[in-house]
């Protein structure tokens, strides 16, 4: 379908359900556990109402707004998402060229498929990079390296993914970039001819920022088992202080959900906050952000 015919996010939803391999629709579309925080998000999301006022000249009506010290089209950015490449071949290139085209902020991810300097070439001004902790600080200090060589503005530090938050269906589809050879993912993918001879083209089909980066992660099943030990339980406002120092620019913190906690990271010195409960996809239970 062309473009034009998609009217709203649905539109674009229901034509992704067919056009993309299952493991990955369910990733970007499921929760964790129960999903209850993810239905949570929707409901107060869908409740929220506009004030309408009348009879105000607004012939010279702008949204633009200022990020960051940032100048935007709208205060709205592109939030980091894994496995975009998975999406469509190359997606980060995409999703970096259509925000800088609209003028918002694009936020790539650590656990993104192309990695930030393949970002970087293709695209023309600085984008935001999103960092994961992992215990080998080294790896982290490297790829906080790597953001400021890429000319990335802003380093955001997400806080919520100290253990993984279980979503039911990346273990029944067995989500993998790029997906293993079983006889689920090959019959899925036989009806998907298209995102097939797309992703022929694609310049990359795991996780550009770790593969090849990460000390002893060269192919798929080691960067699985990294992936499983890597993610930090120990994560604490001094290792915010310690990242801090490292990328020495504008850092947000991603995760915030409590109000103490936000005050605490005005004290870190965090140059802003996203509030956030992972869309969901961590600690089920917990409210809405």
């Amino acid at each position: 379908a062309r473009m034009w015919r998609m009217t709203c996010v649905e539109d674009l939803r229901r034509r992704t359900h067919g056009r993309v391999p299952k493991m990955f629709y369910d990733y970007v579309a499921s929760g964790s556990w129960t999903e209850g925080t993810l239905r949570e998000n929707e409901r107060s999301f869908a409740d929220i109402r506009l004030r309408q006022r009348i009879l105000v000249d607004i012939e010279k009506r702008s949204v633009e707004s200022t990020m960051i010290g940032e100048k935007v089209s709208m205060p709205v950015a592109l939030s980091p998402c894994g496995f975009g490449g998975m999406m469509w071949p190359n997606g980060e290139a995409h999703a970096a060229r259509a925000a800088e085209k609209f003028g918002v902020p694009f936020a790539l991810s650590t656990m993104s498929i192309l990695s930030v300097e393949q970002v970087r070439e293709a695209t023309t001004k600085p984008f935001w990079f999103q960092l994961y902790v992992m215990r080998d600080r080294d790896f982290v200090a490297r790829l906080i390296q790597r953001a400021k060589d890429a000319q990335c503005s802003a380093l955001i530090l997400t806080l919520d993914l100290q253990v993984l938050g279980q979503r039911h269906a990346d273990v029944k589809n067995g989500l993998s970039a790029p997906p293993r050879p079983t006889l689920q993912s090959l019959l899925d993918l036989g009806t998907k001819p298209e995102w097939c001879l797309r992703m022929l083209g694609a310049k990359s089909l795991s996780f550009g920022n770790i593969v090849g980066h990460a000390k002893g992660v060269d192919n798929m099943s080691s960067l699985s088992a990294w992936t499983q030990e890597q993610f930090d339980p120990r994560l604490s406002w001094a290792d915010v202080e310690w990242i801090k120092k490292q990328w020495g620019g504008k850092l947000i913190l991603k995760g915030i959900m409590d109000v103490q906690d936000a005050r605490i990271a005005v004290q870190s010195g965090a140059d802003a906050i996203i509030v956030s409960n992972h869309g969901g996809r961590q600690l089920d239970g917990a409210p809405a952000a």
